[in-house]
């Protein structure tokens, strides 16, 4: 019930910060359109943990503050590497396993990678993910470990203590 409440939230928010219209009759078809869309996205069986991650905002949002610094870290040896008279890079492939279990973890775990300068997410098979980086002395599994566990922790939720056991 909370994931329902959840989404009749965050799209009547988003409506109403979009539209900035608030005659009667809009409220009214935004109302409408609104209900129209939790009952389709209830029959769709979407509404769930991964569909409706509301509880998991203030998490899901501390990573992305993390991940911009990162981004923007990766982004001075793509530059450096760029701009010199030799293209200096050292293409490699590496495959990397994650701790994320659902769907929406891997996902923002591919996603940032492929966000980071200098590396795509290239395939992503049950909990093993291929990715392609410029340089090969930063594509080690182990480079990526600290981005598995901060997607794991804001998606799956789960902290260190629960990882150990």
């Amino acid at each position: 019930m909370g994931y329902f409440a959840g989404l009749i939230f965050v799209l009547a928010a988003l409506w109403l910060g979009l539209s900035g219209i608030y005659k009667p009759l809009l409220l009214i078809l935004a109302g409408i359109s609104i209900l129209i869309s939790v009952v389709l996205a209830s029959r769709l069986e979407t509404v769930d943990r991964e569909g409706s991650p509301y509880g998991r905002s203030i998490p899901i949002l501390s990573y992305w503050a993390w991940l911009m610094i990162e981004i923007f870290k990766a982004n001075w040896p793509v530059i450096k590497a760029c701009v010199s008279a030799n293209l200096n890079i050292n293409p490699a492939f590496v495959r990397v396993k994650t701790r994320c279990e659902s769907d929406l973890a891997k996902t923002i775990f591919a996603n940032s990678i492929t966000l980071t300068p200098g590396t795509v997410t290239v395939e992503v098979e049950g909990g093993k993910l291929l990715i392609h980086a410029l340089f090969e002395e930063d594509a080690t599994p182990d480079s990526f470990d600290e981005m598995d566990l901060r997607s794991y922790r804001a998606a799956d939720g789960k902290r260190e203590e629960e990882l150990a056991a």
